[in-house]
């Protein structure tokens, strides 16, 4: 294959090898479980629930009994879109289910609870199936990529009002991609890839400070964990060139990670019946998301060329900040409201519409109603503000928009007993 055809692929992986995530703070949620949710994931200082293994594990020692939350968020896409010369497409993956659950209770004869979460960290991913290439045929691009962790985890009563802990998650990545893969020609080969995952640990460290009945403090740092996506297989129809379709055995993406993040956050009683927190989060992205190598070798066919690029994303550092509000309306009844904001990480000159990781201004409403003794529903919605990105491209030309807005219903089942 000529030098000049080589080039040509090696662009066109290192622009379109992206992380099509769920995209709210980066490619993180903006919270885990509904009331860390509902709060705009102002939850810093509240955690009091299972997901505190994922938000801040000294809040499980809030927990005073066997307790069990099961939780789940589906995603409406209102406006994820790409636009550019020859299109302007809405993604045709409309919706996004997402589940996740937890269990905790207090150890014995000690100031501790332990417990256990299954937790979706983002994901989900962009499919447009019929788009117009620059080639005059129609075909589809797409990407699906997700986190999921199984977090294990305690929280500890030091003093009558500090709490610390501590979590240790199993963190699981993979993605999968679609690019024109049935265009082919003298210097274009569509291909697809699936397979490539990552498998490693993270950890997450917090704390908690009563300072007195009306002021609460809290502090988490959450470690970077790095999510080589390895072991992957990919075809290229290099049937232009006269190779045919060609699978490549060893097809990685290395470079990505979760951020090292920083979150420091403060709640207020002025009542018993009103319940306001704050928190602001540094994430570090700039050391997570810089440059993507992405390869494939060990082709069958000899002829073909193995296949290594570079692609600098140099996402920048973001801080967010939440706002949240927990109103007691009744013994049964408790409402909840927040705000959470995080400007785009992603530099413009980067931008894609198989990454529409462009969200910023979260707004969310909801509720929990004691159903009897044990058991509880929490429910509510966030909005994503619509937002849209001009940027030129080498493979869409100058001038073209990728475009985000959408809804999440959030609901959740808790247990106490």
């Amino acid at each position: 294959m000529s030098q000049c055809r080589l080039n040509v692929f090696l662009t066109l992986i290192g622009v379109l090898i992206s992380f099509p995530a769920l995209a709210t703070n980066g490619i993180n949620l903006i919270g885990f479980g509904t009331e860390s949710t509902l709060m705009g994931g102002a939850d810093t200082a509240v955690a009091r629930d299972t997901s505190a293994l994922n938000t801040n594990p000294a809040g499980l020692t809030q927990i005073h009994g066997r307790t069990f939350d099961g939780f789940g968020s589906l995603l409406r896409t209102t406006d994820l879109a790409h636009e550019d010369a020859l299109n302007d497409q809405h993604a045709d993956n409309r919706y996004t289910l997402l589940a996740g659950g937890g269990y905790a209770q207090p150890l014995d004869n000690m100031p501790c609870s332990v417990g256990v979460g299954f937790f979706t960290q983002g994901g989900a991913g962009a499919v447009f199936k019929h788009i117009n290439t620059a080639f005059g045929t129609n075909d589809e691009m797409s990407s699906l990529f997700g986190i999921a962790k199984v977090t294990p985890g305690f929280g500890c009563q030091v003093t009558d009002n500090l709490s610390i802990g501590a979590s240790l998650s199993l963190v699981y990545a993979t993605i999968e991609q679609k690019f024109f893969y049935d265009t082919s020609n003298a210097v274009f080969a569509g291909f697809k890839n699936e397979g490539a995952s990552a498998l490693r640990f993270g950890l997450k460290l917090g704390a908690q400070y009563k300072l007195n009945d009306a002021w609460t403090l809290g502090a988490s740092y959450t470690e970077k964990t790095e999510l080589p996506l390895t072991d992957g297989t990919a075809k290229f129809n290099f049937t232009g060139a006269g190779l045919g379709i060609v699978k490549y055995n060893n097809f990685s993406v290395k470079g990505f990670a979760l951020p090292r993040e920083v979150a420091i956050g403060a709640t207020f009683r002025p009542n018993e019946d009103w319940l306001l927190s704050a928190k602001v989060n540094w994430i570090n992205w700039a050391d997570a998301i810089n440059d993507i190598t992405t390869s494939a070798t060990d082709p069958n066919n000899a002829l073909a060329p193995a296949i290594v690029a570079v692609s600098p994303q140099n996402w920048h550092n973001q801080m967010v900040y939440a706002l949240g509000a927990a109103y007691t309306y009744n013994d049964l009844t408790t409402l909840y409201a927040g705000y959470n904001y995080g400007k785009n990480p992603m530099p413009e000159k980067n931008s894609s519409p198989l990454l529409a990781a462009i969200l910023e201004s979260h707004i969310t409403l909801g509720f929990s109603r004691q159903l009897n003794d044990t058991w509880k529903l929490t429910s509510g919605i966030e909005y994503l503000l619509p937002v849209k990105v001009t940027y030129d491209s080498q493979l869409f030309g100058n001038d073209a928009e990728v475009r985000n807005e959408g809804a999440f219903f959030h609901f959740m089942l808790s247990k106490r007993w």
